[in-house]
């Protein structure tokens, strides 16, 4: 089946089979390799990326129910050689360890911040809950994204 996808503010156009999943389509045809795939089964949140606005588990949409999306793939996130906030954040405040799940992690925050530009402690533990770290602590993860959020609040 044909398909065409908007990612990261490009469009591609690409014949897919019925059953590739998202997560190929971007890693293995796009080559953006900057989504994870850890359980496969959507509850790592490894593969989290953005498809027009909602944090999605790409292991577990098809490239085909995607058709006509948007999509924000980690590496649409910086602009211009500059790092999104979130990403900057994630470095200042050591939230980053092996970071094999960090593009996830930066993913659900980026899109709980596209639709809530004020979350509370509680609304960003909320958005991440379906993202797991085996590394660090989640705090330093949280915080970020939360310095991140009242950074941006504040327009600085």
């Amino acid at each position: 089946m044909k398909i065409t996808l908007y990612v990261n503010e490009c469009e591609y156009t690409a014949d897919v089979t019925a059953e590739t999943r998202l997560i190929d389509f971007i890693r293995e045809d796009l080559g953006l390799t900057g989504t994870k795939e850890g359980c496969s089964e959507g509850e790592c949140g490894a593969c989290t990326v953005i498809m027009n606005g909602k944090a999605v588990p790409s292991c577990m949409v098809l490239a085909g129910q995607a058709n006509g999306s948007d999509i924000i793939t980690v590496e649409g996130l910086s602009k211009h050689g500059e790092l999104d906030i979130l990403q900057k954040k994630f470095v200042e405040y050591g939230a980053v360890q092996c970071g094999f799940c960090s593009p996830g992690f930066l993913m659900s925050a980026k899109a709980l911040l596209m639709e809530n530009k004020k979350p509370t402690l509680s609304e960003i533990k909320r958005a991440i809950e379906g993202n797991l770290c085996r590394c660090t602590g989640f705090e330093k993860i949280v915080q970020a994204i939360d310095a991140a959020a009242k950074e941006e609040a504040c327009g600085n």
